[in-house]
């Protein structure tokens, strides 16, 4: 009975239609819910981070779940992914603890971080293809080794970038996947970035919890929320044009990346 009384209505609401873009578009989830929580609900940038995080987790287990049933993930590319992130999720958690996370300046500095994240994965929503043909050739030229260094590179920047904003797994690393592994079906590269989100949010999450970051209430209220919301999206995906949700979702990063800038 304790449980249920702290859900929250309105978090549900929000957690359904996050959930619910999050199942039509695949992205979105940390893009748009830290968001929601700091401008709608006016909660401190660094717990809505690390209680998304959590929420992250959870979510994108379930994702995993049902992408390995289906055979779409790519075990060899998660492991080189999260060779670079987890580190370097440890060490950024570890510069955190310096600071003082629920002052006025991590406020500021997590709300900027977050509106950059938001307009890079806007632009890497909008202009996908283009980057991907215009950088296509010279990826195709790489080594097997040096395909696998770049991977750990780009889990190590995603690492950071997610610690500290809740941002870029979803747009910015399924982009960085199609251009390291263009042999890939779209699929499995969608399923391997879904799979690598886990011990990512799960070791930043964790962190953000010993910093006193996590708000578990509301994250029991999203959860509740979400999950039938990702289902209803997960349905309604193969009814609508990928670009009309994938153009639809870059604006609102933009606009939402702009108000936190401002």
């Amino acid at each position: 009975m304790d449980f249920i009384h702290a859900i929250n209505p309105l978090y549900s609401l929000c957690g359904f239609v996050v959930g619910a873009l999050v199942g039509m578009t695949g992205v979105g989830g940390g893009s748009l819910m830290t968001p929601l929580l700091i401008l709608l609900f006016g909660i401190h940038a660094s717990t809505a981070v690390g209680t998304d995080l959590l929420y992250a987790c959870a979510t994108k287990t379930g994702g995993t779940i049902v992408h390995g049933w289906l055979r779409t993930v790519e075990w060899r590319v998660v492991r080189r992914l999260a060779a670079g992130s987890v580190p370097a999720t440890g060490l950024t958690i570890l510069a955190l603890s310096y600071f003082d996370m629920h002052g006025h300046g991590a406020n500021r500095l997590i709300t900027t971080l977050l509106g950059l994240a938001l307009l890079a994965s806007s632009f890497a929503l909008v202009f996908r293809r283009q980057i991907l043909a215009r950088y296509a050739g010279r990826i195709e030229s790489l080594s097997a080794g040096r395909t696998s260094t770049l991977t750990i590179a780009v889990g190590a920047a995603l690492g950071v970038m997610v610690t500290l904003s809740s941002v870029g797994a979803g747009a910015l690393g399924v982009t960085m996947l199609l251009l390291l592994y263009p042999q890939l079906p779209t699929a499995r590269i969608v399923g391997s970035d879904i799979a690598h989100a886990v011990p990512l949010t799960l070791v930043a999450g964790v962190g953000h919890w010993a910093l006193g970051s996590i708000d578990w209430p509301l994250l029991g209220s999203l959860l509740v929320g979400s999950l039938p919301g990702i289902v209803l999206g997960s349905y309604m995906s193969y009814r609508l044009p990928d670009l009309v949700l994938r153009l639809t979702l870059a604006a609102v990063l933009f606009i939402v990346a702009i108000r936190l800038l401002i």
